[in-house]
């Protein structure tokens, strides 16, 4: 059960800012944004609230953030329809009911010839007396069919209306939001936790090692080896290990004095690697600063990028293979292990994760956010944007290799850890 709250917090918690982060700048942009949902596939729950359904969808694969003007957005009102429309008192319409429902007041009956519901705003159709009338229409009206309501889109609250900045401002920010939550999640991980101070403290001493019989004690601060000042713990890791047999002066701070110890490293060897040892232990020790918080947050959000960075390079290159990817199952029994470690690697985890979901949606691959924005580089330097229907094929076709990518993927991790 602790696994599932886990899984269920740090998976809505990331399609939640990514989402956020295209639903924030759509507004900003104007755009009216139809719905936002966490999840794909079959609605669990939805509440209204202005113009736009917040739902939350059955399948953990995803979100979106559904903007007026994209595709399967259209609402048209075709000759022939018989409409009922609600008006107010200045004779405007404020509602367009298909199946004519007369509960409300103020309803003209009306055969539509024509309509325009985002430029000029008007519909234009015969009335009862089989004359032909016009009635322009609020920004604000909405069409009705069997209870459902849908708010028409002027064309300047339309994504396609926008300039291609806002456009992909709009697309960026999802990817972008991924990179602040990872960078949030590592700051906070700084301000309760600590950050590592990484200094070369000896935290333990094992009996009848060389370190013990030198004299080195716990808590021993060592700043120099042979005269060459150290500040962290690696260093002083890296010396021992590349010096078997040969002595070595540590210069040490043991309570606020200085002290000069010589220690030989024993050989040892595995697998054919002989190296150093001292018998020393180690264990982080933290500071709170609220400063390098904020340090060690940017720190953690550049590394990880640079890491996923280069493993995808490798995937790019076939060092790793499909095999290494993991889709739900995977991060789910991954998730499981990390939150045996305690909450401060599952924050750890989940930042990464976030990272790791900015990345990928940065591939400029059709269907995905990167693919979006490579299509209004395309229009940036071209002028003109490139044909919507022939846009639409080539992400519809990358939405289609992306479900096979995720069925193979998820079949791996189902093989990997049930059979």
């Amino acid at each position: 059960m602790q696994t599932v709250i886990a899984f269920i917090v740090i998976f809505g918690s990331l399609v939640f800012f990514h989402e956020l982060g295209h639903f924030i700048f759509a507004k900003r942009a104007g755009i009216m944004v139809r719905e936002f949902a966490i999840g794909m596939g079959p609605k669990i729950f939805g509440m209204t609230k202005g113009e736009t359904i917040y739902t939350l969808r059955l399948l953990p694969i995803g979100g979106y953030v559904r903007m007026a003007g994209e595709d399967l957005d259209s609402v048209e009102l075709q000759p022939g329809y018989r409409v009922a429309l609600v008006t107010n008192e200045d004779n405007v319409v404020e509602k367009i009911v298909l199946n004519q429902n007369t509960q409300y007041q103020n309803v003209v009956f009306l055969e539509v010839e024509r309509a325009d519901l985002e430029k000029e705003l008007w519909i234009e159709g015969y009335d009862e007396e089989d004359q032909l009338v016009r009635y322009n229409v609020s920004r604000n009206a909405s069409i009705t069919e069997n209870g459902t309501e849908t708010l028409i889109a002027p064309i300047d609250r339309q994504f396609n209306s926008k300039t291609v900045g806002q456009r992909a401002m709009t697309i960026f920010a999802g990817p972008l939001f991924n990179f602040i939550l990872a960078f949030f999640i590592f700051l906070l991980i700084g301000l309760l936790q600590g950050i590592p101070t990484n200094e070369p403290v000896i935290t333990s001493i094992i009996d009848d090692g060389p370190a013990q019989l030198a004299g080195l004690k716990a808590g021993d601060l060592v700043k120099e080896i042979n005269g060459v000042p150290i500040t962290k713990w690696q260093e002083l890791s890296q010396a021992i290990q590349e010096s078997p047999g040969k002595e070595l002066t540590l210069g040490v701070e043991r309570e606020g004095t200085n002290v000069m110890i010589e220690v030989t490293p024993k050989k040892v060897e595995q697998q054919g690697v002989t190296f150093g040892q001292v018998g020393v232990m180690y264990q982080s020790q933290f500071e709170k600063d609220p400063i390098k918080a904020v340090m060690y947050g940017a720190q953690r959000t550049y590394d990880g990028t640079v890491l996923i960075g280069q493993l995808l390079g490798k995937l790019i290159t076939g060092e790793f293979s499909i095999d290494s990817l993991s889709g739900p199952v995977g991060i789910y029994k991954t998730t499981e292990k990390v939150a045996e470690d305690g909450i401060y690697n599952l924050m750890y985890w989940a930042g990464m994760l976030s990272i790791n979901l900015g990345i990928m949606n940065l591939l400029p691959l059709p269907a995905l956010d990167g693919g979006r924005l490579l299509f209004f580089g395309f229009e940036a330097v071209r002028g003109k944007p490139i044909d919507r229907q022939k846009e639409g094929v080539v992400h519809f076709i990358g939405i289609v290799l992306l479900m096979i990518l995720m069925v193979v993927v998820t079949w791996n991790d189902i093989q990997t850890f049930f059979f």
